[in-house]
């Protein structure tokens, strides 16, 4: 096609600030005169195309006498499929990257571009075959058939997506979640895609590659009632019954309407808390659910996961028809039921199943329900307040509110449920940093409060097996009082659990010096030191006995074979320790033989290796 020279008109670099800074230093090259527009049909509207639009163009490309060299176009030997970028992010030839953003919608017109412009620029982005005619100027006929605003699914632009109605809500489907939507689906050049469903809704589970992997990361953006058209290009279209066969095809577009979906919650990742929304509550997800601590009120109804699904608790009928009321965070109820609770709305009704270490395993359990066994809650959640918080209170109420939260924490603490105690001394903590005592009374009573709650916050970590945590705990206290009693001797503990000897004794002698009256627990705690070191000593003895007895070249192996034995017989006493003291230690593996074709420096060292983890060396036992 002929260009009329008296409509053309010279493009010079686009000054505004672009989302790449290499397109800008590529935009440094441009030299007067190298591309020309040529208005061929003008466009509607004033709308132009901007950095983060997606652009969908027809381009032909011909010589200045006319000669095809390359066409998008069907007629022209192109398979009719436009071109899809987004501009500031997709690899485009630099004369395109600035004549697209001055053309309007529907508008055709021809950019004259020298060679440095197109494919002959240094180090051009886009590839082209050896064939094309790269040093020659050259016309690129462009017709701008649509451009809007678009979010990037995949940084490889592999998957985009185009609002077309927004959402009414903010949460977005995920793994195991039931997905209802309507779905129709186009190839790239505009030709209908059949789908088996024929206009239908389809149902799908969120996760289980029941459509094509590129839609179900496109409908995870999405939120009920939205309405998108999602494009997806061929390395994220996966074969599924929606699309039994992808061979051959380069791009759909999928126009899709998130109709519904129903939540469903792995709670714990592994399969095995599972949480199903049956009825939808009332509020956003997660904003309005009791994330925090707070007085909650439900019915629920508990089921053995058998046949019969038989009903071992109802409170509509074992309780008079009043709902339970509870607060969070205190242990009151199984920790699998609480903690799919706090993943409710207000009025929402859902069904958990839950596994019996986080049901009655290590609850209370009811005289009907067996040992070991897997459960169902139906939970509705009717509604529940955030425990007070202190603002408007004087010192004097909330220490008084502090002593009962730490109350709270210690009757946790004796329980066993560490993680719970712990994270009600650590919520006074959060909360004391809001707090500005008035006189000195007020603030030794409030320094000497946080100090106890760290050190309870220590010996939580201590009985979790954390004792590098139960330390650093116990630094905090000792950093504002370097003479802190309890705390040296609670941080000479964790020292001495963690097999750091010399540290222990340290702490155990200094509390001494400090106060005479703690002379006989830093004494016991010494005694304890050097019985845990003559077992370190005894151990190790006995490991390497005979080991230096052999002439040069030999290496015994009679403490090796010591310690396999010795293994063995722990390994056959194991089973009777009690359950509890299992639960709250971290237990090794008991080591085992050597290979018999290991060599015999390569044993040793392993022997030494599970000298000290039989030692404790390595790891943390609970007091």
């Amino acid at each position: 096609m002929a260009v009329v020279k008296e409509a053309e008109q010279e493009l010079k670099p686009n000054k505004k600030k672009t989302t790449s800074d290499e397109d800008d230093n590529r935009r440094k090259k441009m030299v007067p005169g190298g591309l020309m527009k040529a208005v061929i049909r003008p466009g509607g509207g004033d709308a132009m195309p901007s950095d983060g639009d997606q652009v969908i163009y027809h381009c032909t490309i011909r010589t200045l006498d006319g000669v095809v060299v390359q066409s998008t176009r069907s007629e022209f030997g192109g398979k009719g499929t436009p071109t899809r970028q987004v501009l500031g992010k997709s690899k485009m030839i630099l004369g395109l990257l600035e004549g697209i953003p001055t053309m309007l919608k529907g508008e055709v017109a021809v950019l004259k571009m020298k060679p440095e412009l197109h494919y002959g620029e240094d180090e051009c982005p886009v590839s082209v075959s050896d064939s094309f005619p790269k040093d020659a100027e050259l016309n690129f006929e462009i017709e701008l058939i649509e451009f809007s605003k678009i979010k990037v699914v995949t940084e490889d632009l592999g998957i985009l997506k185009k609002v077309i109605d927004e959402a009414q809500s903010w949460e977005n489907p995920r793994d195991l979640y039931e997905v209802k939507a309507r779905v129709s689906a186009k190839l790239g050049n505009g030709k209908s895609l059949q789908l088996p469903m024929a206009g239908e809704p389809i149902l799908f589970t969120f996760g289980k590659s029941e459509v094509p992997k590129g839609l179900e990361k496109g409908i995870g953006t999405m939120s009920r009632g939205e309405k998108s058209v999602i494009y997806v290009t061929s390395q994220y279209l996966s074969e599924s019954p929606m699309i039994p066969s992808v061979e051959g095809i380069e791009e759909v577009h999928f126009e899709v309407e998130l109709i519904h979906f129903i939540q469903v919650r792995d709670v714990l990742g592994d399969g095995r808390l599972i949480k199903r929304r049956i009825r939808d509550g009332k509020g956003e997800f997660p904003m309005d659910c009791p994330l925090q601590d707070s007085h909650l009120r439900v019915h629920y109804k508990g089921m053995l996961i058998n046949e019969e699904k038989t009903v071992f608790y109802d409170t509509r009928v074992d309780n008079h028809g009043q709902p339970l009321e509870f607060s969070s965070g205190e242990g009151l109820v199984p920790e699998g039921f609480e903690m799919c609770v706090r993943l409710m709305l207000p009025e929402e009704i859902s069904l958990v199943t839950c596994p019996p270490d986080y049901a009655y395993d290590k609850f209370t359990r009811p005289a009907n329900v067996p040992e070991g066994a897997h459960v169902q809650w139906e939970i509705e959640l009717l509604g529940f307040e955030m425990l007070k918080d202190w603002t408007g209170m004087n010192f004097r109420a909330i220490m008084d509110d502090v002593e009962k939260t730490k109350g709270t924490g210690n009757r946790l603490f004796k329980e066993g449920k560490f993680v719970l105690a712990k994270a009600k001394y650590e919520k006074v903590l959060r909360e004391f940093n809001h707090v500005n005592p008035q006189d000195d009374e007020e603030g030794k009573e409030f320094a000497n409060t946080r100090s106890l709650l760290n050190l309870n916050v220590a010996a939580c970590y201590l009985k979790m097996g954390d004792c590098r945590k139960s330390i650093e705990t116990c630094n905090k206290v000792l950093d504002a009082n370097p003479v802190h009693v309890k705390a040296l001797y609670r941080r000479g503990m964790a020292y001495l659990e963690a097999g750091d000897f010399d540290e222990a004794r340290t702490d155990f002698n200094k509390m001494i010096t400090i106060d005479k009256s703690s002379e006989a627990n830093a004494k016991a705690a010494l005694l304890k030191l050097k019985q845990a070191e003559q077992e370190v000593e005894k151990k190790a003895r006995k490991q390497f006995k005979g080991l230096f007895d052999k002439k040069p070249g030999e290496i015994s192996e009679v403490g090796l074979e010591n310690q396999v034995n010795e293994a063995r017989v722990e390994g056959e006493h194991e089973s009777l320790i009690p359950s509890q003291e299992k639960e709250d230690g971290v237990e090794d593996a008991p080591p085992a033989p050597a290979p018999a074709h290991t060599s015999s420096f390569s044993r040793l060292w392993t022997g030494g290796v599970n000298l000290f983890k039989s030692l404790g060396v390595n790891r943390c036992s609970i007091l």
